[in-house]
């Protein structure tokens, strides 16, 4: 596998044994693409997930949402269902965000959605859903939280310029908050089977506020919460956002330049974006990115060996609104005719022509079209080195030539390549798929 960050003693000084705690990373590497999914309370706002933040809103302010959260059209079926015809092999859910408000029916606390008027944990019946549709399970769980009494105010706190509040809360205590987190944590971890991916959110220790410090690995007990999460589901996968290392990356609303690497080694890294300008259900953010970019998103992540984590943010009623079912529904049709050249590839060494990314699985390369030339398009080095090549969506044979390096152009014959170019021939209609994809059988 994958050299991983944050995957040797020397990062990970809670790791005694190194061989004991090296999950097998390969399934996620292969599978690529997996749904995302913020939904909590802050649906009912509907102003994006951090509204509490954001708007600075008291716990009491807040709590209408939590008296009025009621989804009555919520059927997880559905969801796992609309995932899966999109190609998405694995889902991570907010279990509990920054707001502290938990989906699961949590012993630990009452702030929970079998207190609203739910009245049911939401998590369960996701979890079987999912796995009923054979996706694997993640679950993303905040480290923050702003409702639990202990956790100290800082500069992200909602209650942050309310100098009283401030005041009467500067006693907080954060060890007292930790034994909460690490209890939730032990809960998520033994109630539901099997977890593949726990994906923690975040630390923030380099932020000074003058009055307020962030917090990070010291306040969660980090090393001791990585610890037992290790030794309670000894093959999940940890992101990286508890300082002290984890199995991969986590680049968030940009795509990387290129491949993640880390003390000059490539690392296993996943993309997470949204289909908006929103994690959260955000009725009015309109940004709302077109089918084709978010392909052309997929492609250009796993042309860098990394994985697209892709956010779907339920409306209160427990809905995915039109808008995301169209495009999860419009990559789904990509995905069918065009998921092997995603599932199980990664980055290739051959370069690839402009305004194209090159995908690939053993000796079959993709070559992915972001923009369809006029009837040629030249591959570097690959002039003696492919046996066949197709159009993916239609199994449709592309020809091929090489033209000598010698030969000068006129009129209607092509010259002026660099020698061992491959030049294929193109329709002059585009494919009527979102990105034409063109398969490529390199020689043995």
């Amino acid at each position: 596998m994958d050299q991983t960050l944050g995957a040797t003693p020397q990062n990970a000084p809670y790791m005694q044994n190194q061989e004991d705690f090296m999950p097998d990373s390969s399934w996620f590497t292969h599978d690529r693409f997996g749904l995302f999914i913020h939904w909590g309370i802050y649906a009912l706002p509907a102003r994006h997930e951090w509204v509490k933040s954001r708007e600075m809103i008291s716990d009491e302010e807040y709590q209408k949402y939590f008296d009025h959260f009621d989804p009555d059209l919520y059927d997880p079926s559905t969801w796992a269902q609309l995932a899966k015809a999109a190609g998405m092999k694995y889902f991570v859910v907010t279990t509990k965000h920054h707001d502290g408000f938990c989906l699961w029916d949590s012993a630990l606390t009452d702030y929970k959605a079998t207190n609203t008027p739910a009245g049911r944990d939401l998590l369960k019946p996701m979890v079987e859903a999912f796995r009923s549709e054979g996706l694997k399970v993640g679950f993303y769980h905040s480290v923050i939280d702003w409702h639990h009494p202990e956790f100290p105010v800082d500069g992200l706190h909602p209650m942050r310029e309310n100098l009283e509040f401030r005041e009467k809360a500067r006693n907080r205590d954060v060890r007292k908050y930790a034994e909460y987190l690490h209890g939730q944590t032990r809960e998520l971890l033994t109630q539901f089977g099997k977890i593949d991916i726990i994906w923690f959110d975040f630390s923030y220790s380099q932020r000074d506020w003058g009055w307020s410090r962030g917090k990070g690995k010291e306040d969660w007990q980090s090393e001791k919460l990585m610890a037992m999460v290790r030794e309670l589901q000894p093959h999940i996968l940890v992101n990286d956002r508890l300082e002290v290392g984890g199995d991969f990356k986590t680049p968030e609303q940009y795509q990387p330049a290129g491949r993640l690497m880390v003390d000059g080694k490539p690392v296993v890294w996943e993309a997470c974006q949204t289909l908006n300008g929103s994690w959260g259900y955000h009725r009015d953010n309109l940004d709302w990115k077109p089918v084709d970019m978010l392909i052309r998103m997929l492609v250009d992540t796993v042309s860098k060996d990394g994985n697209m984590l892709l956010n779907v943010g339920p409306n209160a009623r427990g809905e995915f609104e039109p808008r995301a079912i169209e495009r999860l529904k419009g990559i789904g049709e990509w995905m069918r005719l065009h998921g092997r050249s995603i599932y199980g590839c990664g980055a290739s060494q051959f370069t690839p022509p402009p305004d194209c990314r090159y995908t690939q699985r053993g000796n079959r390369l993709y070559l992915h079209l972001f923009a369809w030339p006029f009837r040629h398009v030249h591959l570097p080095d690959l002039g003696n080195r492919v046996e066949y090549a197709q159009l993916l969506n239609d199994a449709s044979e592309i020809q091929m030539r090489v033209v000598d390096p010698h030969q000068q152009a006129q009129n209607t014959t092509m010259g002026g390549l660099a020698p061992n170019t491959l030049t294929l021939e193109l329709p002059v209609q585009k494919p009527d798929v979102a990105v034409p994809v063109i398969e490529l059988f390199l020689k043995e």
